[in-house]
């Protein structure tokens, strides 16, 4: 069963946008070349937030992912850049990434305030 993790992040100011953005799109490009990633997209949404959505082939290789190369270098930096960051996990029958829609739906329901 497919592992979904679906992060929204707010950037604080404009200043911090530029460096967000490099960082975000390494990130991305660390999870795209995972060997246990199913799919990984990025959503930029009104008042510069912006949301991933990845698919894992198991938990364990999205917190492997978590805690290695890009994505562990942006994470402390994130509590400078970000006002808001929240994120909603699930497991799901299908191996196709869930709509935007229902990431939001998730979120709404589902999802937890993140450091």
């Amino acid at each position: 069963m497919p592992f979904v993790s679906i992060t929204r992040l707010r950037v604080r100011s404009w200043r911090y946008l530029p460096a967000f953005l490099i960082h975000a799109f390494r990130a991305a490009w660390q999870a795209k070349a995972a060997p246990t990633s199913i799919a990984v997209s990025l959503l930029r949404d009104a008042d510069r937030a912006f949301w991933t959505r990845t698919l894992w082939n198991e938990e364990a290789a999205m917190r492997s992912f978590m805690l290695s190369g890009p994505h562990r270098w942006v994470m402390p930096r994130l509590l400078e850049w970000c006002d808001e960051a929240s994120v909603v996990n699930w497991m799901q029958d299908s191996p196709e990434a869930p709509t935007w829609r229902e990431a939001h739906r998730r979120m709404q329901q589902e999802g937890r305030r993140s450091k």
